[in-house]
């Protein structure tokens, strides 16, 4: 299985009064780990994939431990878990490393291609689907329940 790895540091920002990071950063840290895959490394052959937008119609997130400030960074892995004609969900771990067993978090996100100049969703290019393909690991539960 593919998944995209990402290196997100901590700031001392991030701590919420009870010395763990807030609930609402790792939003944040899930958006920084999606940017990086999306529009980072899709267009690395100067690919316009992901490049007229996209927009959050879903987030999921189970909190599993409490993680503390330290000047070590988390590793985001993310997958995708489905593609379909105008959405696609993006799976994501938070851990202290790669492959590490133990996770902070696991979460989820439905994305939706958005054409910026009608301000209206689009349909999930070719060029789009060949790159989520490679990271595709479909979730049974959640394809079991889309039929």
């Amino acid at each position: 299985m593919t998944r995209h790895i990402y290196s997100c540091p901590l700031r001392w920002s991030d701590m919420d009064a009870f010395g763990h990071v807030n609930n609402v950063v790792f939003l944040r840290y899930l958006e920084e780990a999606r940017i990086d895959f999306m529009f980072r490394l899709a267009p690395g052959d100067g690919s316009p994939l992901f490049a007229g937008g996209s927009v959050v119609a879903r987030h999921e997130i189970d909190y599993l431990r409490p993680l503390v400030h330290r000047h070590e960074p988390v590793v985001i892995e993310s997958w995708v878990t489905s593609i379909r004609n105008s959405s696609l969900t993006v799976a994501y771990e938070v851990k202290d490393h790669e492959g590490a067993e133990q996770a902070y978090v696991r979460a989820s996100t439905v994305m939706v291609p958005f054409n910026l100049d009608t301000q209206r969703p689009r349909r999930i290019s070719a060029e789009e689907r060949e790159f989520l393909q490679r990271y595709l690991v479909p979730d049974v539960d959640a394809e079991a329940l889309a039929v």
